[in-house]
């Protein structure tokens, strides 16, 4: 236990090889799930908890760590199962998410695993409402599931899902003439939703894929109507990075080698905050970056992209990427 929460903080240099390190750890049950180590700030024993007042009824309390005040989610409440008891003997991972810290209340912590994106897989067709996976893989002939934080938290604290009207004003006046399409790629369904919520008011027609594979082969598709280029049709590509199959790495990447498509302009859309890596972004050749999830920082990214677009010419290929 002690070499997994020593090593948490340094288990990030395989982002962007389509790989990835899922930290695995358990709730109530036998049942196996796993978070993304970059995700990870540390992992730690549960320290003593504060009640207050009006706290979500998922927030078991919030502590007091290295100078930060951290409120605390039992994970597995906020998935539908029992409230983890003996806090004494549990653990909290403490994690950055959509531009905030918080920590997650969990039964225990096993270990690291190294994987292939390619081994992760979406949850299974008909999990439903209730389904709290973005995807599911196999260690030692055992599920696990990987839990959409993103959904857990929208439930746990809803954020504000509306640009305000001065951005929207203005983005629309930019992008009026526009007539091209937006594609959205991301694995978590909530994700996806508040992406289509706080882009539709800008009349941009939207087409979207949950993993990067799919997106791929939706844009090698849409690529084959166009004379030219893609960008006859579709103006953008908002991409998450961490998402079953092909991450948003290897979807940019591979974007750059093909002629039809390497002129798409790729804005990587990531709960990837405070820790992300600027050099794997110029590396894989992505245009811009930005943290979920604010929608008026989304509308501006997507604004000044389209009129770059509008403004460019035709991007070489590096013969090094």
């Amino acid at each position: 236990m002690a070499g997994v929460l020593d090593s948490v903080n340094q288990r990030t240099q395989l982002v962007g090889q389509n790989r990835l390190e899922l930290l695995l750890f358990k709730l109530n049950g036998r049942q196996r799930y796993g978070i993304n180590v970059f995700k990870v700030k540390e992992v730690l024993q549960c320290p003593k908890l504060t009640s207050l007042p009006n706290l979500a009824r998922e927030v078991r309390g919030i502590a007091h760590i290295r100078g930060e005040t951290i409120s605390v989610i039992d994970l597995s409440l906020a998935t539908g199962g029992a409230a983890i008891d003996d806090l004494t003997n549990r653990f909290i991972i403490i994690t950055e998410y959509n531009r905030s810290i918080q920590g997650f209340l969990v039964d225990s912590v096993e270990r690291i695993i190294n994987l292939n994106w390619e081994q992760i897989m979406p949850p299974p067709e008909g999990a439903g409402d209730k389904n709290y996976l973005t995807a599911v893989t196999e260690v030692d002939n055992d599920m696990v599931g990987i839990l959409d934080v993103e959904k857990i938290l929208m439930e746990v604290a809803p954020t504000n899902e509306e640009m305000t009207d001065e951005v929207l004003q203005e983005a629309k006046e930019i992008i009026a003439d526009s007539e091209k399409m937006l594609m959205i790629a991301d694995d978590s369904t909530v994700a996806l939703n508040q992406v289509k919520r706080a882009l539709t008011p800008l009349g941009l027609e939207i087409m979207q894929a949950k993993n990067g594979r799919e997106a791929l082969e939706q844009l090698i598709a849409l690529s084959e109507t166009c004379e030219r280029s893609v960008t006859e049709k579709l103006g953008l590509l908002i991409s998450d990075i961490e998402m079953p199959e092909m991450d948003g790495y290897t979807l940019t990447a591979e974007i750059r080698t093909m002629e039809k498509l390497k002129d798409l302009r790729v804005i990587l859309h990531t709960s990837l905050s405070g820790v992300f890596n600027q050099a794997m972004v110029d590396n894989v050749g992505a245009d811009d970056f930005i943290a979920k999830f604010n929608p008026d920082d989304l509308a501006a990214a997507v604004e000044r992209n389209i009129n770059i677009l509008h403004s460019q010419p035709a991007r070489e290929i590096s013969s090094d990427k």
